[in-house]
């Protein structure tokens, strides 16, 4: 069996459909938001059982027979200001799977985040020790304190059989559609692009950036998902990885690629970024490699050049079919 947190969620969901597509269906899919609320994302997914993320931890000696738990469960909200919300749901939840998953030689593989990089001072390698990194908000803190707890129990030999955390970058695609204001810029331009046929982006207020040059690293949902299961396939040893395409590129690069999906003249209006998060924002991140491609795992497959129009014209398109329909 395979067990599956945050299964209605973004990545999670979409780990589920790539199971499907390889013939897996034995599935317990995990979340606090059950398929019905998500018919979007969860639509064809073929799984044995649905449990709420509270029930399931109540009653983990049921699904001792599970092989993998792909923990993609989290509250990902980078402005949430509730740390205890956060310590219960991106702390407490994980420790108590690693530590059931240790007891029962059950593999495991976690959601991290770049957001543990903070404003990128050490660089963005996964082999910076995470008590050297300093986080921006409360949720990357979260993330990283797991990451640093995860280490240290393995340190001590207390860890599943094989264990990866993964250190997310800017991922979208399909699947993406209950994230609101957490959601990717590709699918948040889809729809302002379409209403209005323009866009608006965030100014610079970084002498070194013009606007719309700050820079993300911006990674498909089809190459994280696939990477996932070559993590499993293959067995490298067990440690913290990057998940990112590795090349950071513009806000613009992405609007331009999105004008051009939809066939439409690009049309630019620029804000300021707000005053609540304008501290927290980022200007550039781009995910170091490295290790990944030292362990002989395989390289990107989705430039957003192709991964864009993908989303787009096989996804949004289809699904959003009336301009009336758009949210």
């Amino acid at each position: 069996m395979w067990i599956i947190t945050g299964a209605t969620g973004f990545i999670g969901s979409q780990f589920v459909r790539l199971l499907n597509e390889a013939g897996h269906e034995d599935i317990l899919m995990v979340d606090y938001i059950p398929p019905s609320q998500r018919v979007k994302t969860t639509q064809n997914l073929l799984f044995k059982e649905f449990v709420h993320a509270d029930d399931f931890l109540k009653n983990l000696s049921k699904y001792m027979s599970a092989k993998w738990v792909i923990h993609m469960g989290a509250n990902s909200s980078t402005i949430e200001s509730n740390w205890e919300t956060l310590k219960k749901q991106n702390l407490d939840y994980s420790k108590t799977l690693w530590s059931w998953c240790t007891e029962n030689k059950i593999g495991f593989v976690y959601a991290s985040s770049a957001a543990t990089y903070g404003g990128g001072e050490k660089g963005y390698s996964d082999q910076t020790p995470p008590q050297e990194l300093k986080t921006l908000n409360l949720y990357g803190e979260s993330k990283r304190l797991f990451d640093l707890w995860a280490l240290e129990q393995a340190s001590n030999h207390k860890s599943p059989p094989h264990w990866w955390g993964l250190k997310f970058f800017n991922v979208y695609g399909p699947g993406e559609f209950h994230k609101e204001s957490m959601a990717s810029l590709v699918y948040k331009s889809f729809f302002q692009i379409s209403k209005t046929g323009q866009l608006t982006l965030f100014k610079s207020h970084d002498d070194k950036y013009k606007d719309g040059e700050q820079k993300r690293d911006f990674v498909y949902v089809k190459d994280i998902t696939r990477w996932i299961k070559e993590l499993i396939d293959k067995r490298p040893p067990s440690q913290i990885l990057n998940m990112g395409f590795g090349k950071a590129r513009t806000w613009l690069d992405l609007a331009q690629v999105t004008f051009k999906a939809l066939e439409k003249k690009s049309v630019i209006h620029f804000i300021d970024i707000p005053l609540h998060i304008r501290e927290q924002y980022q200007y550039f991140t781009e995910a170091n490699m490295n290790q990944w491609a030292k362990l002989q795992l395989s390289s990107p497959q989705w430039p957003i050049e192709k991964a864009v129009p993908d989303y787009i014209q096989n996804y949004l398109i289809p699904e959003f079919k009336n301009l009336e329909e758009l949210p």
